[in-house]
């Protein structure tokens, strides 16, 4: 049952990095399913602490990856508009257009949000691409999260 149960983390890790990167998976919880995987076995075992620790990561991670965008449309001068732009741009992105729709959606959805508000286009492609910004910000944290669980789960294999 073990050899399953490892395989079937490895997958798992395997999908949590790739899922890092691509936005339809869920990189971080899938990773953290690959440990959990890793420590059901009888072979291998991380401490109480230790999983809970990287519980709260991968929770605090996965719920900053729908805001940061936000907050880079907000920081680049994105008004209200914009940041609610960007927010249906992102749903609307993530049901109809997966998963170039969750970059996408974001930056198309600040542009038009800004536009209509009565700003310039260099303005409103300003705050799209901080929505853009947030997105590349938001892919990283989570590559580099999946990729630490990734690399405890081979260091605890050895």
């Amino acid at each position: 049952m073990d050899y399953v149960l490892i395989a079937l983390g490895i997958l798992f890790i395997i999908s949590g990095v790739l899922g890092a990167v691509i936005p339809v998976l869920p990189g971080p919880p899938l990773s953290y399913i690959g440990l959990l995987l890793l420590h059901v076995t009888e072979r291998y075992q991380f401490s109480s602490r230790f999983l809970i620790i990287w519980g709260v990561i991968t929770i605090v991670v996965y719920l900053l990856d729908y805001f940061i965008p936000i907050w880079g449309t907000q920081r680049f001068g994105g008004s209200k508009r914009g940041v609610w732009g960007s927010i249906i741009g992102l749903l609307i992105g993530m049901i109809f257009f997966p998963p170039f729709g969750l970059i996408v959606g974001p930056f198309l959805g600040a542009v038009v949000g800004e536009l209509s508000s009565g700003k310039q286009s260099r303005e409103a492609f300003r705050s799209g691409f901080g929505s853009f910004l947030g997105f590349l910000v938001g892919t990283l944290l989570k590559l580099i999260v999946s990729g630490m669980m990734a690399w405890y789960f081979v260091a605890e294999m050895i």
